[in-house]
């Protein structure tokens, strides 16, 4: 089936950094963009960025440019999401989600995704 597990949240430190990941697998992984989205509580889900396994362009929305950078090893069909100088405001939980890239349309619109993981929650302490 298909499957996309993200994984590196947990409780970290404003100031510090983490290393999201997101595996994929049950689907042509190289015909897809990856992206990553966040919501935190009261708040909508938004776009952070997406990259292309099909050629590797990689996309930053607005919220995302900065302190992100996606990345991806498609030996591993796997999209990484680092994220540095984290502060309590990052609170929120991280999804990833996959469009087909030949037929995207939006990257940071939920509704633009066929496939999307359950979640990984990350926590910043003050």
């Amino acid at each position: 089936e298909v499957q996309l597990v993200e994984s590196g949240g947990g409780l970290v430190q404003a100031g510090g950094s983490l290393r999201l990941s997101c595996a994929a697998s049950g689907f042509a992984f190289n015909d897809y963009g990856i992206g990553w989205f966040r919501q935190a509580p009261g708040k909508e889900r938004e776009g952070i960025a997406c990259i292309s396994a099909t050629d590797g362009s990689t996309y930053y929305a607005p919220s995302g440019k900065g302190r992100f950078t996606i990345s991806a090893d498609n030996a591993k069909n796997t999209v990484y999401l680092q994220v540095n100088n984290v502060d309590p405001e990052d609170t929120a939980v991280y999804y990833c989600a996959a469009t087909l890239w030949a037929t995207h349309l939006y990257l940071f619109t939920p509704k633009g995704y066929d496939y999307w993981g359950q979640g990984t929650q990350v926590t910043v302490s003050s």
